[in-house]
């Protein structure tokens, strides 16, 4: 069987969709379009931007989406998945690539959640950590055993970890890491604690926006990032969506079901290939490979 992957935040890079955008009348009309409903030329930045340009919130979340979603949508009818999974963001281009939600109105969510992101990460200072070579059930004893909020965020795969909080926890969370062993414990270069507490605000403000949009019974099912099992009803995909800004991303245990569920082979969507990597940590036997056109 084969499952499609969509990545993240942290797959940008300068000049992606550029040859979408050349050699496809519909990736160009897209673009066109998602400049329209954006209120910027998004399509100037990702084709020649800086990378500082692309790490601004309201540009990086957008700029993956459309790379995936369009790249998804060129693909025409060798584009064919029998389930579908998004890493944290990439679950919006997953649940365009199954039907779910149109073009328009997941843009425009993805928007909205960037800039609700970027709101919650000012209101406290906060980071993130990836931890390195330990059991994920040593990782979460030391959450829960430091002062302060943090949390475990991104189970990427076995012995990769991230944890999210507040900085002064985080940084203590780092030493008690490497005292149990951990490979490495080093703090990330993001603007904030995403998928813990403190994001609550930006899970209020998305929540609004998803209830007031239409989602469509999926085409095939979708591994959420926080029950993790298929799932093919379109309010509880709603209501994952919404948990998922504060409750940490599964993405070990996705990959693990889908398999169960017989995916053979994992296509990632989007730019670069992180995805890929990850599923053959998880299990090294599956087949992987990055989307064609």
């Amino acid at each position: 069987m084969n499952a499609y992957v969509f990545p993240g935040q942290g797959a940008q890079f300068s000049g992606m969709g550029l040859d979408l955008y050349e050699n496809s009348e519909l990736a160009k009309t897209l673009f066109h379009k998602a400049n329209e409903i954006l209120g910027f030329e998004i399509t100037k930045i990702m084709f020649e931007g800086t990378k500082e340009e692309l790490q601004q919130t309201k540009v990086t979340q957008p700029a993956i989406f459309l790379h995936s979603v369009i790249l998804s949508k060129v693909m025409g009818a060798s584009f064919n998945p029998d389930m579908v999974a998004g890493h944290s963001l990439g679950e919006f281009s997953a649940l365009v690539a199954n039907g779910v939600l149109e073009f328009e109105d997941a843009l425009r969510l993805v928007s909205k959640r960037a800039l609700a992101m970027q709101k919650a990460c000012e209101l406290k200072p906060s980071t993130m950590a990836a931890v390195l070579g330990l059991e994920d059930a040593v990782v979460e004893e030391g959450c829960a055993v430091i002062d302060g909020i943090v949390v475990p965020a991104n189970y990427n795969c076995p012995g990769q970890l991230v944890i999210s909080g507040e900085i002064p926890a985080i940084e203590k969370a780092c030493e008690y890491m490497k005292e149990k062993g951990a490979k490495r414990a080093l703090v990330l270069p993001v603007g904030g604690a995403f998928h813990s507490p403190l994001m609550e605000p930006a899970r209020e403000e998305l929540a609004a926006a998803i209830e007031d949009t239409v989602f469509n019974t999926p085409k095939c099912p979708i591994y959420q990032n926080v029950p993790t099992t298929a799932v093919t009803d379109a309010n509880e995909i709603k209501k994952n969506l919404i948990a998922q800004l504060t409750a940490p991303v599964k993405w070990t245990q996705s990959v693990q079901h889908m398999i169960a569920d017989g995916a053979t082979v994992f296509t990632e969507i989007g730019p670069g290939k992180v995805l890929q990597g990850l599923v053959k940590k998880i299990e090294r036997s599956v087949e992987t490979a990055s989307a064609a056109v």
